[in-house]
């Protein structure tokens, strides 16, 4: 019969693992204020160019950070992720917007209060996954994957007909945030001589959304319904028998994505200041996938690192298409940079799911055991 026993540390690793602790501790609390401060202190020296893709890569973050919630922790593949960010962003512009006339059309908007509009089309995409939900609660896998792709398709045929509300093909304008008698828009508030437009500050609005969903999702994992959706990933018919309500779990879990998922579109909506039915199709669901594989399934920071990874790429190498090999302008005769960048998260999309199950935050921990192996290791073990 196997010895089942934990094992026991030798006193002197244990002594040395207690007092590295603390200073492990300080060190990453000291190097999160750190990071904080350079995230507060961005705008004032980034131009518009920077700001602008640091802001898609926090809405991506937000949306990814909800479908790493679904199919990271739960299990649940969802392949139109990308519908929900168009209810969110066309959920806002009809609600925050007031009725004009473009072109032979009317577009629809209530005009309501901007920021109570943003909450309003937050809580339409969590509908909008409410409705959906019961297929969500009883299908998993493949299945639901080809049930939830129905709805990019549904999606493109409603945002390109519907022209009442998204504006048809050339989409509609977005009305701008405003939020404590400040308004989000290009009008200039010079803070320490630096001139703030809408980028400068959009940034500090998407910290503090990312901030609170990173933090309310960090919460969600790390509780009692955390240890029940990694239970539904990993085997739900046991999950069931423990008394997890499996149907239930999956229904939420797949609403909280949707809300995410809303919340991201609205904030894309006001960096883009133009809803485009082209964007939210199949290609950017597909996106939100390659960011949690490449960052790392069901990890908070898996999700943000993910994101940063794929929504930077494309930006960077059109920035730098120019001083880059084989890649150029669309339609001079090399890889256009959407292309190129498409090309290098694939294979990044290999390599994680080849070598790196845990994603790009994977080697951090990786680094982290081995680091802490060694430390709490007795020196005569060593040799």
């Amino acid at each position: 019969m196997s010895d089942t026993r934990s094992p026991v540390l030798h006193p002197e690793a244990a002594a040395r693992l207690t007092a590295t602790r603390p200073r492990l501790l300080s060190a990453r609390n000291a190097a999160v204020a750190a990071a904080g401060l350079v995230l507060l202190a961005l705008p004032f020296y980034l131009d518009r160019f920077w700001l602008q893709a640091g802001l898609f890569a926090i809405a991506a973050a937000i949306g990814a950070i909800g479908l790493n919630l679904l199919t990271g922790a739960t299990g649940q593949l969802s392949m139109g992720h990308a519908f929900f960010l168009a209810v969110g962003a066309y959920g806002y512009c009809a609600l925050a917007g007031d009725g004009s006339t473009v072109g032979s059309h009317t577009l629809v908007g209530l005009g309501l209060p901007s920021w109570l509009a943003a909450i309003l089309a937050v809580a339409l995409a969590g509908a909008a996954g409410g409705i959906f939900s019961p297929i969500a609660g009883r299908l998993r896998g493949a299945y639901l994957g080809i049930a939830t792709l129905a709805l990019i398709f549904i999606g493109q045929h409603v945002l390109f007909n519907a022209t009442s509300v998204t504006g048809g093909f050339n989409g509609r304008e977005v009305e701008p945030l405003s939020l404590f008698g400040l308004t989000f828009d290009d009008t200039e508030t010079v803070i320490a001589a630096v001139p703030f437009q809408s980028a400068e500050k959009l940034w500090y609005v998407g910290l503090a959304a990312l901030l609170c969903g990173a933090l309310f999702a960090r919460g969600v994992l790390r509780g009692r319904p955390g240890r029940a959706m990694n239970a539904l990933r990993d085997h739900s018919i046991a999950a069931g028998v423990m008394g997890v309500p499996v149907a239930r779990y999956r229904a939420a879990v797949f609403v909280l994505s949707s809300m995410y998922a809303g919340l991201a579109g609205v904030l894309l909506a006001l960096v883009f200041q133009r809803t485009v039915p082209d964007y939210f199709g199949m290609v950017l669901s597909l996106e939100y996938l390659a960011m949690i594989v490449i960052g790392g399934l069901g990890t908070v920071s898996g999700a943000v690192v993910g994101a940063v990874f794929v929504s930077l790429l494309p930006q960077l190498l059109t920035r730098y298409s120019e001083a880059l090999p084989l890649v150029s302008a669309p339609g001079t005769g090399g890889v256009s940079p959407g292309e190129a960048s498409r090309y290098l998260y694939g294979a990044a999309v290999v390599v994680a799911v080849l070598f790196l199950p845990g994603g790009l935050t994977g080697i951090t921990r990786t680094v982290r055991t081995v680091r802490t192996r060694t430390r709490t290791t007795p020196p005569k073990e060593r040799t």
